[in-house]
C-alpha cells in the first residue's frame, strides 16, 4: 500500500467491505446542483465515518490507522511541549517543522493522510495566530494553553478527515474519472470540524478536572499550560480509540446527538 503504486482504497462483495463500494458509487452519483445537496452530501460522509468506525471494530489493524494515528500523537505531545516555551519563528519555517516532526516519513497511504493532517493543522494555528495578532510572519512559538488543545483536537480530526478524503478522491476516481465539477473532497473538511472534531478530547478540560482535584486536595499544579503536553499524551490512546470508533459508548452518543441535531 506504498504512495508509489496507486490504491485502490476498501472495497469487496461482501460484509463491511462491500459497503465501502456502495458509498462510493452513492457518492459518484451525488448532484451537486440537485436539491439538498450539501444534506446529502453530509449524509454520505457519515455514512463514510460510520463504516470506517465498524471495519476498525472488526479489524483493529485495518489500513495501519490505529497504529500511524498513536505514534503521532505521541509525536504531537512532544511537539506541544516544545511549542509551549519556544519562541516564535517564521510561518514557512514553522509549517515545514511542524510537518516533518509530526507527520513522519511513512510511505503507506495512511502515512500520507497523517502527513497531510499535520500540514493542515499547522496551517489552522498560522491561521489563528495570524487573526489574533493581525498579521505577521512571526509564529509558532509560546502557545497559549487554549491554543495547545486547539491543536490537538485539529490534528486528530484532521488525521480522519485527510484519510477519508484519500478514500473518496480514489474510489470516485475508478467509478467516475472525470468529476472535477462536484469535489465533494473540498467539503470534506467542513463536515468533519462538526461530526469528528466534537469525538476528540480536550486536553484544557482534562486539565481543568485535575486542577479541581488537585484544589480538593489541598496541593497545586505549579506549571498548567507546561502540564498540557504530558496531558495530551496520556489521552492518545483513548483519543485514537474515539475517533476511530473504537470506544463504542462515545460514538453511540455522537451518533445520536447527530440524529437529534438533524432536519
Amino acid at each position: 500500500m506504498g504512495t508509489s503504486t496507486r490504491w485502490l482504497g476498501p472495497g469487496g462483495r461482501s460484509g463491511t467491505a462491500a459497503e465501502w463500494s456502495a458509498l462510493s458509487s452513492r457518492l459518484s452519483r451525488w448532484n451537486s446542483e440537485g436539491p439538498q445537496a450539501e444534506r446529502l452530501l453530509d449524509k454520505i460522509f457519515d455514512d463514510y465515518l460510520d463504516v470506517l468506525h465498524r471495519t476498525m471494530r472488526e479489524d483493529q489493524s485495518a489500513f495501519g490507522l490505529v497504529d500511524a494515528a498513536t505514534e503521532a500523537g505521541y509525536r504531537l505531545a512532544d511537539a506541544m511541549s516544545a511549542m509551549a516555551h519556544a519562541g516564535p519563528t517564521a510561518a514557512d519555517d514553522f509549517l515545514a517543522r511542524f510537518t516533518d516532526e509530526v507527520g513522519g516519513s511513512g510511505s503507506t497511504i495512511t502515512d500520507a493522510a497523517i502527513r497531510r493532517a499535520a500540514t493542515d493543522t499547522a496551517e489552522r494555528l498560522l491561521e489563528r495566530q495570524n487573526a489574533e495578532a493581525g498579521g505577521g510572519e512571526a509564529a509558532g512559538g509560546g502557545l497559549t494553553g487554549d491554543l495547545l488543545c486547539q491543536l490537538y483536537q485539529w490534528f486528530f480530526a484532521d488525521i480522519v478527515t485527510e484519510f477519508l478524503r484519500s478514500v473518496i478522491a480514489e474510489k470516485v476516481k475508478l467509478v467516475v474519472p472525470v468529476l472535477h465539477v462536484l469535489n465533494p473532497g473540498d467539503h470534506v473538511a467542513e463536515w468533519a470540524a462538526d461530526k469528528v472534531l466534537s469525538l476528540v478530547p480536550n486536553p484544557c478540560e482534562e486539565a481543568a478536572e485535575l486542577a479541581e482535584e488537585a484544589e480538593s486536595a489541598e496541593s497545586v499544579i505549579a506549571d498548567p499550560v507546561g502540564s498540557l503536553p504530558d496531558i495530551a499524551r496520556s489521552l492518545v490512546p483513548g483519543t485514537v480509540g474515539k475517533v476511530l470508533g473504537l470506544v463504542v459508548k462515545d460514538v453511540l452518543e455522537h451518533q445520536l446527538g447527530a440524529r437529534e441535531a438533524s432536519p
